[in-house]
């Protein structure tokens, strides 16, 4: 079975908190500060795997989460950094945002992407040690790691794409040409899923052939069964246009052509201009010198189409199309690798950008945030200098400003996360 969308959730491990604690020695009277760093939370990181062919697993496994960082502790000992959780995917897939839509990595080329950051871990107490502040009785908590819905979209790597009508012939040319076993019977829809191929053109050369379900009219807005494989056409340098020129069952080849091409044309535009070859099959039970065949090949010809006869039922023309596919391919762009349309700006989109919001009721003003959560959790409220340090950031972040644009003046209450003040610029 070839399931070839997936929707799931990941999510990287929390950075380890940094610790507080000060050296403990026999004969040493105040040791100085020791705290070790937190550890780093694992990634979630995706891997294309030649292996794979469905996105399968993913059905049924959709929440993913990384091991957090660990904590550190005194004598500068760190906290350990969390494995990477790894996540491996057929070779084609394309990673996406699920509140955007849009295109986050195509993994066509082999390479691991970190789709979601470990958060990093937090500072030990040793680091805010100064001069004039000895005992620092504060450490800097682990970030927190990323976190997004993403839709996994595969998009199967094929040089050639065979399309046309249902029955007309595409999994006998494929099995035919090259070692695949597609299954084959005298009944429409047969092909329920994209078959490949691979086609051997010479010493060490070849193509990879991917035959897609029969299209129908009304593909594109949902009809039969072909329009849940467009995609897998999508990155195809060369489409071999299937047709059966003996008109078996009542077929015009014509006018299937005109139907195929107006429902890639609906489904995509770029697709539609992507270079064809009529491949006529059948042609064992037609008269080439008929004038109705006569017309149709000059039809084509008027698209800028060649036609080339076969019949995959006895051979004939099979050589000579597969010559002529190497030949064209020499002469295409490469396989289409779709650019990333996500960015940094479409993760503040996601709600990051209210990073601060400021809230009044009842006369109490509450001021929220993420990066604001975090702050607090490494706030030592009990020391003064990291009261202090905690004054700093509310200026720096920006929240003091924030709060006066909501009207906060000297001596109102404000609420950050349950920790109570009154406002003093």
């Amino acid at each position: 079975m070839l399931i070839d969308h997936a929707k799931i959730y990941v999510k990287a491990g929390d950075g380890g908190n940094g610790a507080v604690a000060f050296h403990r020695e026999k004969y040493v009277a105040k040791g100085g500060p020791d705290g070790g760093d937190g550890g780093h939370g694992g990634n979630i990181v995706f891997e294309a795997d030649p292996g794979a062919t469905t996105l399968l697993y993913y059905r049924d496994h959709r929440k993913f989460v990384a091991k957090n960082g660990g904590n550190g502790s005194g004598d500068k000992f760190h906290g350990a950094t969390a494995d990477d959780v790894v996540l491996k995917v057929p070779a084609g897939t394309i990673i996406r945002d699920a509140a955007s839509g849009k295109i986050i990595r195509d993994l066509s080329d082999g390479e691991p992407f970190v789709c979601c950051k470990g958060g990093r871990g937090g500072w030990g107490n040793r680091h805010f040690a100064t001069p004039t502040r000895q005992i620092p009785n504060f450490a800097k908590n682990g970030t927190k790691g990323e976190e997004r819905e993403l839709i996994l979209e595969l998009k199967m790597l094929a040089d050639v794409g065979l399309i046309g009508m249902p029955s007309v012939g595409k999994s006998s040319l494929l099995a035919r040409i090259s070692a695949a076993r597609p299954k084959i019977a005298a009944y429409h829809f047969t092909t329920l899923s994209p078959n490949l191929g691979v086609v051997k053109t010479g010493e060490g050369a070849g193509f990879v052939a991917a035959d897609i379900p029969g299209l129908i009219e009304g593909a594109a807005d949902g009809a039969g069964l072909g329009h849940k494989f467009l995609r897998h056409v999508e990155r195809c340098r060369l489409l071999l246009h299937v047709v059966d020129i003996s008109g078996s069952e009542g077929r015009d080849p014509a006018g299937d052509v005109r139907v195929i091409d107006a429902e890639l044309a609906r489904y995509s535009a770029e697709l539609a201009k992507r270079p064809q070859v009529i491949v006529a099959n059948k042609c064992d039970m037609i008269d080439e010198g008929d004038p109705a065949v006569a017309a149709f090949v000059a039809e084509m010809n008027q698209t800028g189409r060649e036609v080339l006869f076969v019949s995959a039922a006895t051979g004939k023309g099979l050589p000579e199309l597969v010559h002529r596919v190497s030949e064209l391919l020499a002469t295409l762009p490469p396989l289409t690798i779709f650019a990333p349309e996500w960015s940094e700006a479409d993760e503040a989109d996601t709600g990051e950008a209210e990073a601060l919001t400021v809230r009044v009721e009842d006369g109490v003003y509450f001021a929220e945030g993420k990066w604001l959560y975090d702050l607090m959790g490494r706030i030592n409220f009990d020391d003064y200098e990291s009261l202090a340090y905690f004054q700093k950031m509310l200026i720096k972040g920006g929240v003091i400003a924030k709060l006066e644009e909501a009207g906060c003046t000297d001596g109102d209450t404000v609420d950050i996360y349950g920790f109570e003040f009154d406002f003093v610029k």
